[in-house]
Order: structure tokens, then C-alpha cells, then sequence
């Protein structure tokens, strides 16, 4: 429904006419395990859209299409923020893709030689719409929230953060500004000078801001689900957690474009990687007791560096590893981590090749006509 109600949406705001909706037939199929963190609600969303698209005879360009899948699996109760939906439609076999957003765009990644990338299955399935309100969207009003107290403390008038600043990017250029001052470029500079590592209280953000949160979220239901269920915002952890990674995927962009040695730009991807996920553990808490063992047993293992990937709270991490040693890879974290959960029954041993695996990049979401 969000695939057939976006290309419907999309095409109203665009004052296309496509006649009156029509009933559909649909069967899917697919090996992508839910809640992996393996972006199998994009996907689904993304190859639902393209699918209906193709019945109705319409052609949008992909970078559109990325942009409105984004809205349109907001649907289902997760504030998406685009990422997972550009990637479903963009990717090119053989390349990673730097995702920029306001406006979308998507910029080839010559990965190195000499290195695979391993997903595996940590069995804690991660449901993002079900915990939404304090996971997924409580994370994006935290962002929201320690954007908007970033701005006013930076001079932006009231007003204007509250209506107007939706994202940590909306107030990176100011951060930056104030960071230059400081003899820095890090818009994490201005995290650590003007947010406090304590939890924000409601009534303290209440006050920076001036009015309630209530009104601030008025029209976002989720939004307003997270104030419900929310004790407190650690505002100074989600932004410093944002804007680091920020930084490390132009690091890994301007890593695979130096003149390093395959096997040097692989050592420092990975490091990027371990990095990453330290971060994601620590100050954007989306991790669970087994990611943190399976990422443990994958680096222990000879991973070059290894982290969660998607959403956070169970489903996957990915560890990159050398070539060469990719299958005894695998073989050991059947035996380290998978071999205690098949004996209590947790999966068949007939299933483990739908959890650990090795993968390339490939292509985004298109039609095959049978």
C-alpha cells in the first residue's frame, strides 16, 4: 500500500491525471529476512513502486522516485529518512553510492580490490514500526529537538528554529561557522560547547524553546507518540553521534580517492567502520547485547572492521573482510556464534545461508518483463 499510495500521491502533486485507481493482483517473493537492518521495508516500498509504475505506464526519474518513496513508507508509522529508499532505487553493480540530500543525489564509490563485504545475522529481528516511539522516531525527534536548541543557542531566532529547523543539517553550516571561530571545521565543536552531556528534560527544552513540545510536533503523530513515552532526550549524544558519522562517510569517500595502497585503504575503511559503530553503540544507542557480540566475534575473527548496519536494534552487521579469507571467515562464525543457537533451535542449519553471507554491490530496484 505506502508503493501504491505514493505513486498516487506523487503523481497529484505533480498534476499528472492517472484516472481512477485501479485494483491490483499482487504476489511477493523475496529472501531479504525483516528487521535484518538490511533495508527490506525500502526494499519492498521501492520494488512495490517501480512495479506499479510499470502496470500504470508511468516513467518518473529515479531521483524523484527516490525522494517520494521516502514519504511514502512514512505510511507505516517510521519517519524514514531517505537513505535506505535512495540506495533501493540508485545503486550501480560495482560501486558504493554517496547519498546527498536537499537535493538528492547519488555519486559513484570506486570501492578497492581485495575486499567483501560479509552480512550476517546477529537472530535478534529488529521491529522498527512496533518499538517506533522509543527507538527509530524517538532518535529522529531527539535530532530534531537538539537541532532546534543548536540553532537558538547560535542566534537563530526563536521562531524561525522551531518552524523552520527539521533536521541536524539545517543547522550544520551555523555549527560550522561557530566551529571556525574555535580554529575547527567540526560542526561537533559547537555540540560539545553548547549542548550539555546530561538528558534533556521536557520542561527544560520547553523553556529554550518557549513554547510546548506538544505544539512544536503538533503535526506529527509520531512524533507526538515519542513525547508520550519519552522520559528524557539526550540531545548532546544524538547530535555528536550525527555529525561524527557525517564526517567518517566523506572519510571513507576521500580514503577509497587517495593514492593508499589497496591494502591501506582497506585498513583504514575498516577502522571507519569499527569507529562508526563504537558510535552508534555508545552515543546513538541503537545497538543490542548480540550485535555487540556478533560484531565482537567478526573482528576477533580477522575482520578488517565491522558494524550494525540499518536501523539498529537487532538485525545485521556487516564486516569488511580480505578476499582471501572470506569462506574460513564465514566458517568461523558459524562455529563462534551460529552453532550455539542452531543446537538451542533458534534456526535450522539447513537455514544459516540466509543469515551469514558474502555480497557485492549490485543494482537498485528495476523491471523484468517475462
Amino acid at each position: 500500500m505506502c508503493g501504491y499510495k505514493g505513486v498516487y500521491e506523487y503523481a497529484r502533486s505533480k498534476g499528472i491525471d492517472m484516472g481512477e485507481p485501479v485494483a491490483l493482483d499482487v504476489v511477493v517473493d523475496g529472501t531479504v529476512p525483516q528487521g535484518s537492518g538490511l533495508s527490506s521495508s525500502a526494499a519492498f516500498v521501492c520494488s512495490a513502486t517501480i512495479a506499479i509504475m510499470g502496470i500504470l505506464g508511468k516513467n518518473f526519474p529515479k531521483k524523484e522516485v527516490a525522494q517520494f518513496t521516502c514519504q511514502s513508507e512514512r505510511h507505516i508509522g517510521t519517519q524514514s529518512g531517505g537513505m535506505d529508499q535512495a540506495i533501493s532505487i540508485m545503486a550501480k553493480p560495482g560501486f558504493a553510492e554517496l547519498i546527498d540530500f536537499n537535493p538528492i543525489k547519488a555519486t559513484d564509490v570506486q570501492l578497492p580490490s581485495g575486499g567483501t563485504f560479509v552480512i550476517a545475522h546477529c537472530l535478534a529481528e529488529s521491529k522498527k514500526a512496533e518499538t517506533a516511539a522509543t527507538n527509530y522516531n524517538n532518535r529522529v525527534v531527539e535530532c530534531r529537538l537538539a537541532a532546534i536548541v543548536l540553532a537558538i543557542k547560535l542566534g537563530m531566532d526563536t521562531k524561525k528554529a522551531v518552524t523552520s529547523v527539521t533536521t541536524l543539517s539545517d543547522v550544520e553550516g551555523l555549527c560550522v561557522s561557530f566551529a571556525g571561530k574555535e580554529g575547527s571545521s567540526d560542526p561537533g565543536v559547537a555540540v560539545k560547547k553548547l549542548l550539555h552531556e546530561e538528558p534533556y528534560t521536557l520542561e527544560e527544552i520547553e523553556k529554550i524553546t518557549g513554547q510546548s513540545l506538544a505544539t512544536v510536533f503538533q503535526s506529527s503523530q509520531t512524533s507526538l507518540d515519542v513525547l508520550r513515552a519519552a522520559k528524557h532526550f539526550k540531545l548532546f549524544q544524538r547530535a555528536s553521534h550525527v555529525y561524527s558519522e557525517a564526517r567518517r562517510v566523506y572519510a571513507f569517500r576521500d580514503t577509497v580517492l587517495s593514492k593508499l595502497s589497496d591494502e591501506g585503504m582497506l585498513k583504514k575503511l575498516g577502522d571507519l567502520m569499527n569507529d562508526s559503530h563504537h558510535s552508534c553503540s555508545v552515543l546513538y544507542e541503537c545497538s543490542c547485547p548480540e550485535l555487540e557480540e556478533l560484531v565482537k566475534v567478526c573482528r576477533d575473527n580477522g575482520a578488517l572492521g565491522a558494524r550494525l548496519t540499518g536501523a539498529g536494534w537487532g538485525g545485521c552487521a556487516v564486516a569488511l573482510v580480505k578476499e582471501g579469507i572470506v569462506p574460513q571467515f564465514i566458517l568461523n562464525l558459524k562455529e563462534k556464534y551460529y552453532k550455539s543457537r542452531i543446537d538451542r533451535g533458534v534456526i535450522k542449519q539447513s537455514d544459516l545461508g540466509l543469515y551469514v553471507f558474502a555480497s557485492k554491490p549490485s543494482s537498485g530496484a528495476a523491471i523484468l518483463r517475462l
